[in-house]
Protein backbone atom coordinates (compact mmCIF):
# COMPACT_ATOMS: atom_id res chain seq x y z
CA UNK A 1 0.00 0.00 0.00
CA UNK A 2 1.42 3.37 -1.03
CA UNK A 3 0.61 6.18 1.44
CA UNK A 4 1.81 9.69 0.58
CA UNK A 5 -0.18 11.91 2.95
CA UNK A 6 -0.93 11.41 6.63
CA UNK A 7 -1.93 13.39 9.70
CA UNK A 8 0.07 12.60 12.82
CA UNK A 9 0.02 13.61 16.47
CA UNK A 10 3.49 14.06 17.94
CA UNK A 11 4.04 14.45 21.68
CA UNK A 12 7.34 15.29 23.34
CA UNK A 13 8.36 13.74 26.65
CA UNK A 14 7.67 15.46 29.98
CA UNK A 15 10.49 16.86 32.06
CA UNK A 16 11.20 15.21 35.39
CA UNK A 17 10.58 17.07 38.65
CA UNK A 18 13.30 18.47 40.87
CA UNK A 19 13.40 17.37 44.47
CA UNK A 20 13.79 19.02 47.88
CA UNK A 21 16.44 17.18 49.86
CA UNK A 22 19.00 17.99 52.57
CA UNK A 23 22.10 16.28 53.88
CA UNK A 24 21.05 14.48 57.05
CA UNK A 25 23.73 14.44 59.74
CA UNK A 26 23.55 13.93 63.46
CA UNK A 27 22.57 17.12 65.20
CA UNK A 28 21.73 18.80 61.87
CA UNK A 29 18.30 17.61 60.73
CA UNK A 30 18.34 20.17 57.93
CA UNK A 31 21.87 20.37 56.53
CA UNK A 32 23.20 21.38 53.14
CA UNK A 33 20.62 21.22 50.27
CA UNK A 34 21.34 18.34 47.88
CA UNK A 35 18.16 17.95 45.83
CA UNK A 36 18.88 16.97 42.22
CA UNK A 37 17.29 18.33 39.04
CA UNK A 38 14.78 16.45 36.92
CA UNK A 39 15.86 15.22 33.50
CA UNK A 40 14.55 16.93 30.35
CA UNK A 41 11.94 15.18 28.24
CA UNK A 42 12.84 13.78 24.86
CA UNK A 43 11.96 15.71 21.70
CA UNK A 44 10.34 14.36 18.53
CA UNK A 45 12.45 14.75 15.39
CA UNK A 46 11.49 13.97 11.79
CA UNK A 47 14.45 12.85 9.66
CA UNK A 48 14.69 12.08 5.93
CA UNK A 49 15.69 8.43 5.41
CA UNK A 50 16.23 6.84 1.95
CA UNK A 51 15.31 3.40 3.29
CA UNK A 52 11.72 4.54 3.90
CA UNK A 53 9.54 4.41 0.79
CA UNK A 54 6.10 5.53 2.01
CA UNK A 55 4.30 7.02 5.01
CA UNK A 56 2.40 3.78 5.65
CA UNK A 57 3.61 3.32 9.25
CA UNK A 58 2.16 6.71 10.20
CA UNK A 59 -1.13 5.91 8.47
CA UNK A 60 -1.45 2.81 10.65
CA UNK A 61 -0.27 4.52 13.82
CA UNK A 62 -0.60 8.33 13.82
CA UNK A 63 0.32 8.82 17.50
CA UNK A 64 3.96 8.95 18.58
CA UNK A 65 5.51 10.08 21.87
CA UNK A 66 9.08 10.56 23.06
CA UNK A 67 10.36 9.34 26.44
CA UNK A 68 9.93 11.48 29.54
CA UNK A 69 12.76 12.51 31.84
CA UNK A 70 13.02 10.98 35.31
CA UNK A 71 12.76 12.87 38.59
CA UNK A 72 15.75 14.17 40.52
CA UNK A 73 16.81 12.54 43.78
CA UNK A 74 18.77 13.42 46.90
CA UNK A 75 22.58 13.44 47.04
CA UNK A 76 22.54 15.65 43.92
CA UNK A 77 21.40 12.77 41.72
CA UNK A 78 19.92 14.35 38.63
CA UNK A 79 17.18 12.67 36.62
CA UNK A 80 17.91 10.91 33.36
CA UNK A 81 16.97 12.81 30.23
CA UNK A 82 14.28 11.28 28.03
CA UNK A 83 15.57 9.84 24.75
CA UNK A 84 14.65 11.79 21.63
CA UNK A 85 12.25 10.01 19.28
CA UNK A 86 13.60 10.14 15.72
CA UNK A 87 10.94 9.28 13.16
CA UNK A 88 12.20 8.38 9.65
CA UNK A 89 10.29 9.78 6.67
CA UNK A 90 10.84 9.34 2.92
CA UNK A 91 13.03 11.76 1.00
CA UNK A 92 10.83 14.51 -0.39
CA UNK A 93 8.54 14.79 2.63
CA UNK A 94 7.08 18.17 3.54
CA UNK A 95 5.98 18.87 7.12
CA UNK A 96 2.96 21.12 7.63
CA UNK A 97 1.80 22.38 11.04
CA UNK A 98 -1.74 22.89 12.34
CA UNK A 99 -1.86 26.42 10.92
CA UNK A 100 -1.12 25.17 7.42
CA UNK A 101 2.46 26.51 7.43
CA UNK A 102 5.10 24.35 5.77
CA UNK A 103 7.82 24.14 8.41
CA UNK A 104 10.19 21.80 6.58
CA UNK A 105 10.91 20.22 3.21
CA UNK A 106 13.14 17.21 3.82
CA UNK A 107 14.83 16.37 0.52
CA UNK A 108 18.32 15.06 1.28
CA UNK A 109 19.30 12.10 3.42
CA UNK A 110 19.74 13.12 7.06
CA UNK A 111 17.84 16.41 6.84
CA UNK A 112 15.70 16.79 9.95
CA UNK A 113 13.30 19.08 11.77
CA UNK A 114 12.53 19.37 15.47
CA UNK A 115 8.75 18.90 15.48
CA UNK A 116 8.04 19.23 19.22
CA UNK A 117 10.54 19.98 21.97
CA UNK A 118 10.74 18.00 25.18
CA UNK A 119 9.70 19.57 28.46
CA UNK A 120 12.40 21.18 30.58
CA UNK A 121 13.38 19.34 33.76
CA UNK A 122 12.56 21.02 37.06
CA UNK A 123 15.37 22.24 39.31
CA UNK A 124 16.00 20.72 42.70
CA UNK A 125 16.51 22.84 45.82
CA UNK A 126 20.32 22.69 45.47
CA UNK A 127 19.98 24.87 42.36
CA UNK A 128 18.32 27.68 44.37
CA UNK A 129 21.12 28.18 46.89
CA UNK A 130 22.35 31.79 46.94
CA UNK A 131 24.08 34.08 49.46
CA UNK A 132 20.72 35.21 50.81
CA UNK A 133 19.22 31.75 51.08
CA UNK A 134 21.51 28.96 52.18
CA UNK A 135 18.78 26.36 52.71
CA UNK A 136 15.99 26.75 50.13
CA UNK A 137 13.08 24.35 50.59
CA UNK A 138 11.70 24.70 47.07
CA UNK A 139 11.91 22.70 43.86
CA UNK A 140 10.37 23.00 40.42
CA UNK A 141 8.03 20.66 38.62
CA UNK A 142 9.10 19.39 35.22
CA UNK A 143 7.42 20.90 32.17
CA UNK A 144 4.93 18.94 30.13
CA UNK A 145 6.17 17.97 26.70
CA UNK A 146 4.52 19.84 23.84
CA UNK A 147 1.99 18.08 21.64
CA UNK A 148 0.83 19.02 18.15
CA UNK A 149 -0.76 17.67 14.98
CA UNK A 150 1.17 17.74 11.70
CA UNK A 151 0.52 16.76 8.10
CA UNK A 152 3.27 14.80 6.40
CA UNK A 153 3.10 14.96 2.63
CA UNK A 154 5.39 13.01 0.36
CA UNK A 155 6.25 14.09 -3.16
CA UNK A 156 8.08 11.55 -5.28
CA UNK A 157 11.63 12.38 -6.30
CA UNK A 158 12.24 11.35 -9.92
CA UNK A 159 14.30 12.34 -12.95
CA UNK A 160 11.30 11.91 -15.24
CA UNK A 161 7.57 11.36 -14.81
CA UNK A 162 5.18 9.61 -17.19
CA UNK A 163 2.06 11.73 -17.69
CA UNK A 164 -0.87 10.42 -19.66
CA UNK A 165 -4.52 9.46 -19.77
CA UNK A 166 -5.78 6.39 -17.88
CA UNK A 167 -4.94 3.16 -19.70
CA UNK A 168 -2.35 4.86 -21.93
CA UNK A 169 0.20 2.15 -21.09
CA UNK A 170 2.30 3.99 -18.48
CA UNK A 171 2.44 0.98 -16.14
CA UNK A 172 3.40 -1.34 -19.00
CA UNK A 173 6.09 1.14 -20.04
CA UNK A 174 7.70 1.39 -16.59
CA UNK A 175 7.46 -2.37 -15.98
CA UNK A 176 9.19 -2.99 -19.33
CA UNK A 177 12.13 -0.65 -18.72
CA UNK A 178 12.66 -1.13 -14.95
CA UNK A 179 12.17 -3.60 -12.12
CA UNK A 180 8.96 -1.87 -10.98
CA UNK A 181 5.92 -4.17 -11.00
CA UNK A 182 2.78 -2.03 -11.04
CA UNK A 183 -0.70 -3.48 -11.45
CA UNK A 184 -1.59 -3.74 -15.16
CA UNK A 185 -5.08 -4.34 -16.59
CA UNK A 186 -7.26 -3.37 -19.54
CA UNK A 187 -9.43 -0.84 -17.73
CA UNK A 188 -8.99 2.83 -16.78
CA UNK A 189 -7.53 3.89 -13.40
CA UNK A 190 -5.70 0.61 -12.86
CA UNK A 191 -2.92 2.67 -11.27
CA UNK A 192 -4.14 4.66 -8.28
CA UNK A 193 -0.75 4.97 -6.61
CA UNK A 194 2.51 6.33 -8.08
CA UNK A 195 5.23 3.84 -8.96
CA UNK A 196 8.97 4.49 -9.06
CA UNK A 197 11.39 2.51 -11.18
CA UNK A 198 15.15 2.75 -11.70
CA UNK A 199 15.94 2.51 -15.42
CA UNK A 200 19.41 1.10 -16.18
CA UNK A 201 20.62 0.59 -19.76
CA UNK A 202 23.79 1.04 -21.80
CA UNK A 203 25.66 2.31 -18.71
CA UNK A 204 23.06 5.00 -18.06
CA UNK A 205 20.60 5.24 -15.19
CA UNK A 206 17.69 7.43 -14.14
CA UNK A 207 14.58 7.28 -11.92
CA UNK A 208 11.25 7.14 -13.72
CA UNK A 209 7.87 7.76 -12.06
CA UNK A 210 4.58 6.32 -13.29
CA UNK A 211 1.95 8.91 -12.34
CA UNK A 212 -1.69 7.66 -12.17
CA UNK A 213 -3.77 8.62 -15.20
CA UNK A 214 -5.02 12.18 -15.61
CA UNK A 215 -8.34 13.21 -17.08
CA UNK A 216 -9.70 16.52 -18.29
CA UNK A 217 -10.38 18.69 -15.24
CA UNK A 218 -7.54 17.12 -13.22
CA UNK A 219 -6.08 20.54 -12.35
CA UNK A 220 -9.38 21.35 -10.64
CA UNK A 221 -9.23 18.17 -8.60
CA UNK A 222 -11.38 15.96 -10.82
CA UNK A 223 -10.50 12.27 -10.69
CA UNK A 224 -8.04 12.82 -7.80
CA UNK A 225 -6.16 15.12 -10.15
CA UNK A 226 -4.56 17.25 -7.42
CA UNK A 227 -3.27 14.14 -5.65
CA UNK A 228 -1.73 12.79 -8.87
CA UNK A 229 -0.37 16.08 -10.25
CA UNK A 230 1.36 16.80 -6.95
CA UNK A 231 3.85 14.03 -7.67
CA UNK A 232 4.99 15.61 -10.94
CA UNK A 233 6.37 18.60 -9.00
CA UNK A 234 9.57 16.75 -8.09
CA UNK A 235 10.34 15.44 -11.60
CA UNK A 236 12.94 17.18 -13.75
CA UNK A 237 11.36 16.04 -17.01
CA UNK A 238 7.75 15.34 -18.03
CA UNK A 239 7.12 12.57 -20.55
CA UNK A 240 3.71 12.90 -22.17
CA UNK A 241 2.63 9.39 -23.13
CA UNK A 242 -0.08 9.32 -25.81
CA UNK A 243 -2.43 6.45 -26.63
CA UNK A 244 -3.79 5.97 -30.21
CA UNK A 245 -6.00 3.01 -29.30
CA UNK A 246 -9.83 3.04 -29.53
CA UNK A 247 -9.93 2.92 -25.70
CA UNK A 248 -9.35 6.67 -25.69
CA UNK A 249 -12.14 9.04 -26.67
CA UNK A 250 -9.65 11.80 -27.51
CA UNK A 251 -7.17 11.53 -30.36
CA UNK A 252 -3.43 11.57 -29.50
CA UNK A 253 -3.22 15.25 -30.55
CA UNK A 254 -6.21 16.11 -28.33
CA UNK A 255 -4.70 14.11 -25.46
CA UNK A 256 -1.48 16.11 -25.69
CA UNK A 257 -3.39 19.39 -25.74
CA UNK A 258 -5.50 18.40 -22.72
CA UNK A 259 -2.54 17.09 -20.72
CA UNK A 260 -0.46 20.21 -21.31
CA UNK A 261 -3.40 22.43 -20.40
CA UNK A 262 -4.07 20.54 -17.15
CA UNK A 263 -0.41 20.73 -16.14
CA UNK A 264 -0.28 24.47 -16.92
CA UNK A 265 -3.52 25.13 -15.01
CA UNK A 266 -2.07 23.28 -12.03
CA UNK A 267 1.31 25.06 -12.09
CA UNK A 268 2.89 27.54 -14.51
CA UNK A 269 6.34 26.53 -13.31
CA UNK A 270 5.57 22.86 -13.94
CA UNK A 271 4.40 23.55 -17.49
CA UNK A 272 7.79 25.13 -18.28
CA UNK A 273 9.75 22.00 -17.32
CA UNK A 274 11.58 20.18 -20.12
CA UNK A 275 9.23 17.67 -21.72
CA UNK A 276 9.15 14.89 -24.27
CA UNK A 277 6.22 13.47 -26.25
CA UNK A 278 6.03 9.70 -26.75
CA UNK A 279 3.35 7.88 -28.78
CA UNK A 280 2.83 4.46 -27.21
CA UNK A 281 1.21 1.39 -28.83
CA UNK A 282 2.81 2.20 -32.18
CA UNK A 283 2.29 -1.45 -33.17
CA UNK A 284 -1.45 -0.80 -33.55
CA UNK A 285 -2.71 -0.26 -37.12
CA UNK A 286 -4.51 2.96 -36.11
CA UNK A 287 -1.32 4.52 -34.72
CA UNK A 288 -0.33 7.55 -36.80
CA UNK A 289 2.65 9.89 -36.25
CA UNK A 290 2.01 12.93 -34.02
CA UNK A 291 4.41 15.76 -34.83
CA UNK A 292 7.87 14.98 -33.46
CA UNK A 293 6.59 12.44 -30.96
CA UNK A 294 8.79 9.39 -30.50
CA UNK A 295 6.99 6.18 -31.44
CA UNK A 296 7.27 3.18 -29.14
CA UNK A 297 5.46 0.02 -28.19
CA UNK A 298 5.83 -0.82 -24.53
CA UNK A 299 4.27 -4.20 -25.28
CA UNK A 300 6.73 -5.30 -28.00
CA UNK A 301 9.69 -3.15 -26.98
CA UNK A 302 9.83 -1.37 -30.33
CA UNK A 303 11.48 2.07 -30.08
CA UNK A 304 12.01 1.86 -26.29
CA UNK A 305 15.79 2.18 -26.29
CA UNK A 306 15.70 5.31 -28.45
CA UNK A 307 13.04 6.82 -26.20
CA UNK A 308 15.04 6.01 -23.04
CA UNK A 309 18.15 7.67 -24.46
CA UNK A 310 16.08 10.77 -25.28
CA UNK A 311 14.63 10.86 -21.76
CA UNK A 312 18.07 10.36 -20.18
CA UNK A 313 19.58 13.12 -22.35
CA UNK A 314 16.84 15.55 -21.38
CA UNK A 315 17.06 14.63 -17.68
CA UNK A 316 20.84 15.14 -17.64
CA UNK A 317 20.50 18.49 -19.40
CA UNK A 318 17.76 19.59 -16.98
CA UNK A 319 19.88 18.53 -14.00
CA UNK A 320 22.80 20.65 -15.19
CA UNK A 321 20.66 23.71 -15.85
CA UNK A 322 18.39 23.52 -12.83
CA UNK A 323 19.39 25.14 -9.53
CA UNK A 324 20.32 22.68 -6.83
CA UNK A 325 17.20 21.34 -5.15
CA UNK A 326 17.61 21.84 -1.44
CA UNK A 327 15.34 21.20 1.48
CA UNK A 328 14.63 23.73 4.18
CA UNK A 329 13.60 23.99 7.80
CA UNK A 330 11.61 27.05 8.82
CA UNK A 331 13.01 28.78 11.91
CA UNK A 332 10.30 30.88 13.49
CA UNK A 333 10.53 33.36 16.39
CA UNK A 334 9.24 32.06 19.69
CA UNK A 335 6.53 34.73 19.84
CA UNK A 336 5.30 36.52 22.97
CA UNK A 337 6.30 35.03 26.32
CA UNK A 338 2.69 35.03 27.51
CA UNK A 339 -0.82 36.16 26.59
CA UNK A 340 -3.64 37.48 28.75
CA UNK A 341 -7.28 36.73 27.91
CA UNK A 342 -10.57 36.64 29.79
CA UNK A 343 -12.74 33.53 30.00
CA UNK A 344 -15.98 34.56 31.71
CA UNK A 345 -14.99 35.97 35.09
CA UNK A 346 -11.54 34.37 35.03
CA UNK A 347 -8.34 35.88 33.65
CA UNK A 348 -6.31 33.28 31.76
CA UNK A 349 -2.55 33.76 31.35
CA UNK A 350 -1.02 31.37 28.80
CA UNK A 351 2.50 30.94 27.52
CA UNK A 352 5.61 29.03 28.46
CA UNK A 353 7.20 31.92 30.40
CA UNK A 354 4.18 32.26 32.71
CA UNK A 355 3.93 28.49 33.17
CA UNK A 356 7.62 28.29 34.07
CA UNK A 357 7.22 31.10 36.60
CA UNK A 358 4.78 29.06 38.69
CA UNK A 359 6.20 25.57 38.08
CA UNK A 360 7.03 24.79 41.69
CA UNK A 361 6.54 21.40 43.28
CA UNK A 362 4.52 22.82 46.19
CA UNK A 363 3.11 26.34 46.04
CA UNK A 364 1.69 25.97 49.57
CA UNK A 365 5.26 26.55 50.74
CA UNK A 366 5.47 30.28 51.42
CA UNK A 367 8.96 30.53 49.91
CA UNK A 368 7.77 28.97 46.64
CA UNK A 369 4.63 31.11 46.45
CA UNK A 370 6.67 34.27 47.10
CA UNK A 371 9.20 33.42 44.38
CA UNK A 372 6.42 32.60 41.88
CA UNK A 373 4.82 36.01 42.54
CA UNK A 374 8.15 37.79 42.02
CA UNK A 375 8.77 35.90 38.79
CA UNK A 376 5.35 36.81 37.40
CA UNK A 377 5.88 40.45 38.26
CA UNK A 378 9.35 40.45 36.73
CA UNK A 379 8.22 39.16 33.32
CA UNK A 380 5.34 41.68 33.25
CA UNK A 381 2.28 39.52 33.98
CA UNK A 382 1.03 41.83 36.77
CA UNK A 383 1.29 44.90 34.58
CA UNK A 384 -0.39 43.13 31.66
CA UNK A 385 -3.30 42.07 33.89
CA UNK A 386 -3.74 45.61 35.21
CA UNK A 387 -3.73 47.04 31.69
CA UNK A 388 -6.31 44.44 30.62
CA UNK A 389 -8.62 45.53 33.45
CA UNK A 390 -7.99 42.98 36.19
CA UNK A 391 -8.99 44.13 39.68
CA UNK A 392 -8.03 43.17 43.22
CA UNK A 393 -9.39 39.75 44.11
CA UNK A 394 -10.01 38.57 40.51
CA UNK A 395 -9.24 34.93 39.75
CA UNK A 396 -6.21 34.35 37.51
CA UNK A 397 -5.56 30.96 35.95
CA UNK A 398 -2.15 29.80 34.71
CA UNK A 399 -2.19 26.25 33.38
CA UNK A 400 -3.98 24.10 35.97
CA UNK A 401 -3.37 26.60 38.79
CA UNK A 402 -5.64 29.39 40.03
CA UNK A 403 -4.49 32.50 41.92
CA UNK A 404 -6.02 35.61 43.43
CA UNK A 405 -4.84 38.83 41.81
CA UNK A 406 -3.24 41.27 44.26
CA UNK A 407 -2.65 44.84 43.12
CA UNK A 408 0.64 46.49 44.04
CA UNK A 409 2.68 43.38 44.86
CA UNK A 410 6.31 44.25 45.62
CA UNK A 411 8.47 43.07 42.71
CA UNK A 412 11.79 43.42 44.49
CA UNK A 413 13.54 40.18 45.39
Amino acid sequence: MFVDRVRVNLRAGNGGAGVVSFVRTKGKPKGRPNGGNGGPGGSVILRADPSVATLLRYHRNPHHQADSGTHGEGDLRHGRGGEDLVLPVPLGTTVIDEDGTTIADLVEEGEEVLAVAGGRGGRGNAAFVNPGNRAPAIAEQGEYGRSAWFILEMKLLADAALVGFPNAGKSTFISRVSAAKPKIADYPFTTLEPNLGVVSFDGREFVLADIPGLIEGASGGKGLGHEFLRHTERARVLVYLLDPSPLQEASPREQLEILRREVADYSDELSERPSLVVLNKSDLPEAEPVGEALQVSALTGEGLKEALHAIADLAEQAEKQAPERVGFVLHRPLGPEFKVAKDGDVWVVSGIAAERAVSFADLTVAEAADMAARRLARIGVDEALREAGAEEGDEVRIGDLSFEFLVGYDEEE
